[in-house]
């Protein structure tokens, strides 16, 4: 049965019911001509009760012949070996909104009607409202709960008889092809990239297994070196030895932390004091007349992860000897003496190890940054420096 057959049914049904109710208010007004004015009240909402029977008679006859049409096209469809597609929320909410809107003209004609005759409609209560309302949804849920049991005894699948159902479904299907697009990524991937991956770890592995044996190999050799030929004594270590017995003489107390000949660099004599006592011995080193020190050649400071260190390298011109003053200082709070009154060639050299490595000089004359500027955060050459500008 087509739209347009179905809409017929539809009209013809209406025009039925309009001319039932002219029927109805002609016979209304025959009989108020007959009767009185106190007796025809009764009459008229015995009727008015009837007239609502009646017309909610007529709208589930329409309903009831609406179904069986819907009915009779869907078993002329399995009849010829397709299967019907169930109505939509869209076509029920209009179903419905087509009921109501016939139902409220209804109820309009009605009241004019009345009007027309001279009385006063009753409005419906509440309560009447109610028990309408909850016999239609009785209707509608036992329709539904047919048509669930037709599709099982048929062997067809419920559709869900909800939006909220519906929702549900959407997201699983959702869900599941995007994972599927999301694993046939990570295989493509897989497929187009594992070879390579593969290749790049083989040779990244051979890289470093051959480093570190070539690491092994010069070890070894080192110890070989070692053990086969005697360490001879430094041409250096009697001026060394000369340094010491000057500041032994010079100080009662152990001012010293290390003192040795430093063979990777041209067999320097190099001593190691306590910071407290940096600043008196660098004096001495210039004033004493066995060692007269005049010249700084080198001043730089170095991170040791563990430690901060000073490395001061002097010259004597009078003695034509070298030494090599170093000093160690706490990490987190680089503190030392500046000896920039000793040999004002220190004042540049300290300023350069306060720009980039942060370590203070006691008693500098113009401490601050020379490369960097005063309004820049960090110090770069601290092995934890971190940029504060990553751009730059």
């Amino acid at each position: 049965m087509s739209e347009k057959d179905k809409e017929q049914l539809k009209k013809e049904a209406a025009e039925k019911a309009r001319a039932a109710a002219q029927r109805k208010r002609e016979e209304r007004e025959k009989k108020k001509e007959k009767s009185n004015d106190s007796a025809s009240e009764m009459p008229q909402t015995t009727e008015d009760v009837t007239f609502n029977q009646d017309l909610e008679k007529q709208k589930a006859a329409a309903a009831a012949k609406a179904k069986a049409a819907a009915l009779a096209k869907k078993k002329a469809k399995e009849a010829e070996g397709t299967e019907t597609e169930p109505a939509t929320n869209q076509d029920s909410e209009k179903q419905k909104a087509a009921a109501a809107a016939k139902a409220k003209a209804a109820a309009l004609a009605k009241k004019k009607a009345k009007e027309a005759e001279g009385t006063e409609t009753e409005p419906a209560t509440n309560q009447d409202l109610e028990k309408q309302k909850a016999a239609a949804a009785a209707k509608a849920k036992a329709a539904a709960l047919a048509k669930k049991k037709a599709k099982e005894a048929e062997g067809t699948e419920t559709e869900p008889t909800s939006n909220q159902d519906l929702e549900k479904q959407k997201a699983i299907a959702i869900a599941k092809a995007k994972a599927a697009a999301a694993a046939k990524r990570k295989a493509k991937n897989a497929n187009e990239n594992g070879d390579s991956e593969k290749a790049k770890a083989i040779a990244a592995a051979k890289a470093k297994a051959a480093a570190e044996a070539k690491a092994k190999r010069k070890i070894t050799q080192a110890k070989e070196t070692e053990v086969s030929e005697p360490i001879t004594p430094s041409p250096q270590q009697p001026i060394l030895d000369r340094y010491l017995n000057i500041v032994i003489e010079h100080y009662k107390d152990d001012i010293l932390e290390d003192s040795y000949i430093n063979r990777m660099s041209k067999h320097v004599p190099t001593i190691v004091v306590k910071l407290e006592h940096y600043y008196s011995l660098a004096l001495l080193f210039k004033q004493h007349s066995g060692l007269h020190f005049e010249f700084l050649s080198e001043l730089h400071g170095t991170d040791f992860e563990t430690y901060m260190e000073i490395y001061v390298h002097l010259y004597s011109f009078k003695n034509k000897q070298s030494v090599a003053l170093k000093v160690k200082m706490d990490r987190e709070n680089p503190r030392i003496d500046s000896i920039a009154s000793i040999w004002p060639g220190a004042n540049w050299p300290e300023c350069e190890a306060y720009d980039l490595l942060g370590i203070q000089f006691t008693n500098h004359p113009d401490l601050h940054r020379i490369m960097l500027g005063e309004d820049w955060i960090g110090h770069p050459l601290r092995k934890d420096y971190e940029p504060y500008d990553v751009e730059v």
